[in-house]
């Protein structure tokens, strides 16, 4: 299916499961990244924090963008108990998150902005992931073998973590991936 009607699509991200997700609508994307810092003020409500960031990443690359391309940003956070977290430094803060998350439900906040030289359109999708308790020797193993320094939250839903650790979700798993992918292919059917 035709989704962007004839438009290139610019994924501003260096995710790989970002341009993973996207390869598997569309055959023609670009990758371009322009780095932004990713500041929001701090009375921000934390569910607004990631629609805010996936615009601030459009608008870095407003002025590279040709007639014919649709940038395409986006932003994942891990919320729980109205507190935001974000990647790990290192791996005590990554075991930290992860004692945090065991047994308790969070929120995974995944945004999109869209957006080319007419006109621009962000949403944003939560889904809820319920962890199971998860003893030392599981965060010690998944930490020291998979290195979750570039996930939000200290893990990633495809790996071994998500696999063993993961209870239920409700909503989409694609979200927790990074990109609502169902939705971003309603919104670019209606662009």
């Amino acid at each position: 299916m035709d989704f962007i009607k004839g438009k290139k699509i610019v994924l501003a991200s260096k995710s790989p499961r970002r341009k993973e997700l996207l390869s598997q609508i569309s055959s023609n994307i670009e990758i371009r990244i322009q780095e932004v810092d990713e500041i929001y003020p701090s009375e921000m409500p934390v569910y607004e924090v990631a629609e805010y960031l996936s615009q601030l990443k459009s608008k870095a690359l407003f002025d590279s963008l040709q007639e014919n391309e649709l940038i395409i940003t986006a932003d994942t956070l891990v919320i729980l108990d109205n507190q935001i977290l974000g990647k790990p430094k290192d791996s005590d803060e990554a075991h930290q998150m992860l004692k945090k998350l065991s047994g308790k439900k969070h929120d995974v906040v995944s945004a999109c902005t869209l957006l080319d030289k007419n006109k621009e359109l962000s949403f944003s999708v939560i889904t809820e992931v319920y962890f199971k308790e998860l003893s030392e020797e599981m965060i010690d193993f998944y930490v020291t073998n998979f290195k979750p320094f570039d996930k939000a939250g200290s893990y990633g839903i495809q790996e071994w973590i998500g696999m063993v650790g993961i209870e239920r979700i409700n909503g989409s798993y694609y979200n927790v991936m990074g990109l609502p992918v169902s939705e971003l292919c309603e919104k670019l059917k209606a662009w």
